[in-house]
């Protein structure tokens, strides 16, 4: 039996559960329906050009089978909060879905970055691109992008997240935990965003920079070059819609909740969380517009299937 529990800290009482659950269950079942569905059919996509394989292929088929285990853990979410913020199903699952959100998360931002990566190289250094884009080297960064942002959070299934006095919590933070997790926030803030971020927008600037040198590119070149930009536009929209006020708002709640006092701007902060968190996860939906859009021989497969 769930049981209510007051979270005043710090004399100013941060809690926005009643927010949250409404909120929080729209969001994530409306991500699982389209998200499930999105990522299910451009693996199967993926899966049926295994013999037309490029680079750009396997690190979007990475990028959806991310998308697509994570998206499984959203009714368990949405059921927490459907519940009063009430976890049933154990600390085991409950480390395990808070471990999925954050592996997405990354994993996601590394495949981006690195999609755009390739595509810079393509135009800007097309005799480079040979070897960067073979089917080896791809599979291998791939797995280099899985094992170490799993490496990274798998401290997030050694230590509970319910605790002795909540034990039907699950993702709610902890008052003594608050200054560890700001000085973990500033390591991933910097390696699992802005990097990526600056990286993206370097591309970005000099793949712009690429194709406003007069040349005349044959009909092939053209097309990719279209891709190229549709990649890197794509990618740099999806940083600013679902990373950016994620990784910012979080930060700066997390500042807020380490004060000795806080103001009444935590509560606003912990709605701008909630929003921001939201955003976030909605990548997982938004990403199969990226490979309609990117994907090497993407469209026309798809097409080909619906016309069966």
């Amino acid at each position: 039996m769930c049981q209510n529990y007051t979270n005043a800290t710090n004399s100013v009482n941060c809690s926005v559960d009643d927010f949250k659950q409404a909120v929080y269950p729209t969001v994530y079942l409306t991500i699982f329906a389209l998200g499930g569905f999105g990522n299910g059919l451009s693996i199967y996509v993926f899966m049926k050009l295994y013999r037309k394989n490029t680079s750009v292929n396997v690190f979007m088929l990475n990028l959806a089978i991310s998308d697509f285990l994570f998206v499984w853990t959203l009714p368990f979410r949405a059921t927490y909060y459907l519940r009063n913020s009430c976890w049933v199903f154990g600390d085991i699952f409950c480390r395990i879905v808070s471990f999925s959100l954050y592996v997405n998360m990354y994993c996601s931002i590394y495949f981006l970055t690195v999609l755009s990566i390739v595509r810079f190289v393509a135009i800007v250094h097309p005799f480079k691109h040979l070897k960067l884009t073979t089917l080896k080297y791809s599979r291998i960064i791939c797995a280099v992008i899985w094992g170490f942002v799993m490496t990274v959070s798998s401290g997030l299934l050694s230590k509970g997240r319910t605790s002795p006095e909540y034990p039907d919590k699950c993702f709610n933070l902890q008052d003594e935990s608050i200054q560890k997790l700001l000085v973990m926030n500033y390591i991933v803030l910097v390696v699992g965003f802005i990097l990526p971020f600056c990286t993206i927008i370097c591309c970005y600037v000099l793949v712009i920079k690429a194709l406003l040198k007069p040349r005349v590119p044959k009909v092939k070149i053209r097309a990719s070059h279209k891709k190229a930009v549709s990649t890197i536009v794509i990618t740099l929209f999806m940083f600013l819609l679902c990373f950016l006020p994620y990784h910012v708002v979080r930060t700066l709640y997390l500042l807020e909740r380490n004060k000795d006092i806080m103001t009444n701007d935590c509560k606003l902060l912990a709605k701008g969380a909630v929003i921001t968190h939201s955003l976030a996860t909605m990548n997982s939906c938004l990403d199969p517009v990226l490979y309609y859009f990117a994907g090497e021989n993407f469209k026309e497969r798809l097409k080909s299937i619906y016309k069966r």
